[in-house]
């Protein structure tokens, strides 16, 4: 133990964004339990790179006794993160998470047709139908060279978005495969290096970035650009904002590399 530079939350401050995780390189930040944690000291390095990137200035850099910051250790732990970001999914597996794809048919003016069943039209409107062509969806759980990937316009979609916005599956999802992910509640680190792997080896066209107006859920526009930036790859990026009643309130392109 020694007396030396670290950082320190505010926890009463954090709102839990995620951006400050993103924003540290040595993966020393985590969201836990819907705040900003410190994962170990051994990966803090003290320098503060972090604290530029808290809204709400819950993050300082203080003096007090702590394990020495480990390079070697931190690398090991960078590795791991990486390691179980491109590690492709185990044969015993959740068959749940097996990848899928599927074809989607066109809208109907007339509606579902008469031959689908019950449960195949329940939940559509007059004309709909569903525009997912694959699965999984969830960002942990698809393969960074799953087949639906290659050469795509990428949708990366915050968990509450379709729930708030009525016309997902027409305005933005036909046509497009679809990760979703929570910035504020999942492993935004491991985000990252999953992002990073897919553009790597799918050669992603555009990724549009879709998310909620509330503050934390910005953290998914961080997500991607840091994961652009590690894979060195000029991923397009465009950023939708989405209210809470169901309005495209903002859409803006993210500057390249």
């Amino acid at each position: 133990m020694t007396r030396r530079k670290i950082i320190e939350i505010d926890q009463a401050k954090c709102d839990g964004c995620g951006q400050c995780v993103t924003a540290c390189a040595e993966g020393a930040l985590e969201i836990r339990d819907g705040k900003a944690r410190l994962v170990s000291d051994v990966y803090c390095d003290g320098l503060g790179a972090c604290l530029g990137e808290c809204p709400r200035g819950a993050l300082r850099v203080i003096e007090r006794e702590a394990v020495g910051f480990d390079e070697e250790a931190t690398r090991r732990h960078q590795e791991a993160r990486h390691q179980a970001a491109v590690r492709p999914a185990k044969q015993h597996a959740c068959p749940g998470s097996a990848v899928r794809t599927f074809a989607v048919d066109a809208p109907s003016p007339q509606g579902p047709t008469a031959e689908r069943s019950g449960a195949e039209t329940a939940g559509l409107g007059e004309g709909e139908v569903s525009a997912l062509g694959h699965w999984p969806i969830q960002l942990r759980l698809v393969p960074p060279g799953a087949p639906f990937l290659r050469d795509a316009d990428l949708l990366l979609a915050a968990d509450c978005v379709p729930f708030a916005l009525a016309g997902f599956h027409r305005q933005f999802l036909r046509g497009r495969p679809v990760l979703v992910g929570c910035p504020k509640l999942d492993d935004a680190p491991f985000y990252v290096e999953k992002l990073a792997e897919i553009f790597r080896q799918s050669s992603i066209r555009r990724v549009t970035v879709l998310h909620m107006e509330v503050p934390c859920c910005t953290g998914l526009v961080r997500i991607a650009e840091a994961a652009r930036r590690l894979s060195g790859i000029e991923v397009p990026l465009d950023d939708v904002t989405i209210s809470i009643r169901g309005e495209v309130l903002q859409r803006a392109g993210l500057s390249l590399l």
